[in-house]
């Protein structure tokens, strides 16, 4: 059966999240019945990481197994088609091989998180960011995040219900970017790592935005980090502003 792997652009608001649920809809559930109006039949794909409700995808990659040859540009098209009325959009498709597998294969994800400080609230990134009413600071909240760098133990920053096997992962990068517009600024969390643990970005930022509201110092982070206790993590921010943005391979699938 030819595989294929999807680049998947989604909407997260009105979704259960990324995996599919019986009573609630998801985005695998959207895209696992458009291709069920290709080929009729149950169809199962697999993802790079479930996200959860009100989350955003910019580049999620999933792969499916199908019984026809399609041209990858033609499948892409078909199911665009079939899922214009949903907030999900396949922006790239690409044949691969049968060892390929969207979650197995990848070795880093990339996430962004958008926080704007504003008086005013959000009306177009209304619900496609979280929204503080004060400014941040970004030199301190970039000197917290350097703390979480690494290769650590990250209980604290994983939540209560979280089913990985262990809670020690590395974290390649975490990068807080500002953005100065009129009226408003721009915080931007740009977080890399091969995999993460549940809610571990929303708790960085949720940390991180104590540390530029000169709640929390870049000390207490590393305190909260050494501490291995859920309790001493910051506020878990909303999931609005969260994207995944990238997901790496050893050979892209999608370049050419």
């Amino acid at each position: 059966m030819p595989r294929y792997a999807l680049k998947v652009d989604y909407h997260g608001a009105g979704f259960a999240g990324w995996q599919r649920q019986k009573e609630h809809p998801s985005v695998q559930g959207a895209i696992e019945a458009a291709l069920a109006k290709l080929e009729p039949g149950e169809h199962t794909i697999a993802a790079a990481g479930r996200t959860d409700a009100g989350v955003h995808g910019l580049a999620q990659v999933a792969h499916c197994d199908l019984v026809k040859d399609w041209d990858p540009f033609r499948l892409s098209e078909a199911l665009n088609f079939h899922l214009k009325e949903q907030r999900v959009a396949i922006v790239d498709c690409a044949a691969v091989e049968d060892d390929f597998h969207a979650r197995f294969s990848a070795v880093e994800r990339r996430y962004l998180f958008r926080l704007i400080a504003r008086r005013a609230p959000l009306t177009h990134d209304r619900g496609l960011a979280w929204h503080v009413k004060h400014h941040l600071d970004v030199d301190a909240m970039q000197a917290g995040a350097d703390r979480l760098i690494g290769r650590h133990d990250f209980t604290t920053f994983r939540s209560s219900i979280c089913q990985a096997d262990s809670p020690v992962r590395t974290l390649d990068a975490l990068r807080v970017e500002e953005h100065r517009r009129e009226n408003e600024v721009e915080y931007r969390f740009h977080v890399r790592a091969r995999s993460f643990l549940h809610n571990q970005v929303r708790s960085f930022v949720g940390t991180l935005e104590r540390v530029g509201a000169g709640s929390w110092t870049p000390d207490d982070v590393t305190h909260a980090l050494e501490a291995r206790d859920r309790a001493a993590c910051g506020p878990v921010c909303p999931p609005e502003g969260l994207y995944l943005a990238g997901v790496g391979y050893p050979n892209d699938p999608f370049k050419s």
